[in-house]
């Protein structure tokens, strides 16, 4: 199917020099005197390597079927990472460069979204906060409390996210997936 480059949206595959790639960014352009174009940032699925494209804005690109599904992380296993679909219990396994830095944000059996561009997986979504538990928080200094003072604070997936002074070891807090900010005890 050929849409107009105007209707690419962030998402969606499409055709390219004979290669399928996934839409990470779009931006309609219209400079001064000159003719619109549609400036996409793409992700080569073969070569997984990113580059910027300009489209005329009524040229026609060739879009590629996605599907969507919901799967739960099940394990890591040597390298990878495992997969399963609740309800037919079939697994996937994703490498570590597919998973990216989602890594820092999953935990047994937490919920993704897995999109599929002729049945490869090609990227992983998460929800937009997950819930973590603070594995290593310094204590905070009585006295120590102006504005928005944070600290330090390891979580159970390893990664170090700055939380409020009042955060305690063994705490479950809620993390923004997106930036990695702290967003709220759970």
């Amino acid at each position: 199917m050929a849409i107009q480059a105007n209707d690419v949206r962030k998402g969606m595959a499409i055709k390219y020099n004979n290669d399928v790639c996934m839409v990470l960014e779009t931006t309609h352009r219209t400079p001064g005197n000159l003719r619109a174009f549609v400036q996409a940032t793409i992700r080569s699925l073969k070569t997984n390597k990113s580059s910027d494209i300009r489209f005329s804005s009524t040229e026609k690109v060739e879009v590629v079927d996605v599907s969507r599904s919901k799967y739960e992380f099940s394990y890591m296993d040597a390298e990878a990472f495992v997969f399963t679909e609740p309800t037919t219990f079939e697994t996937i396994t994703l490498q570590p460069d597919m998973v990216g830095d989602a890594k820092n944000f999953i935990t047994d059996n937490q919920s993704v979204e897995v999109t599929f561009v002729e049945d490869i997986p090609v990227i992983i979504e998460l929800p937009p906060t997950v819930s973590l538990k603070v594995t290593e928080s310094a204590d905070g200094v009585k006295g120590d409390s102006a504005n928005n003072v944070m600290k330090p604070a390891k979580l159970e997936t390893g990664i170090s996210i700055q939380v409020p002074l009042f955060i305690k070891e063994g705490e479950i807090i809620k993390v923004d997936t997106r930036t990695g900010d702290y967003v709220s005890r759970a």
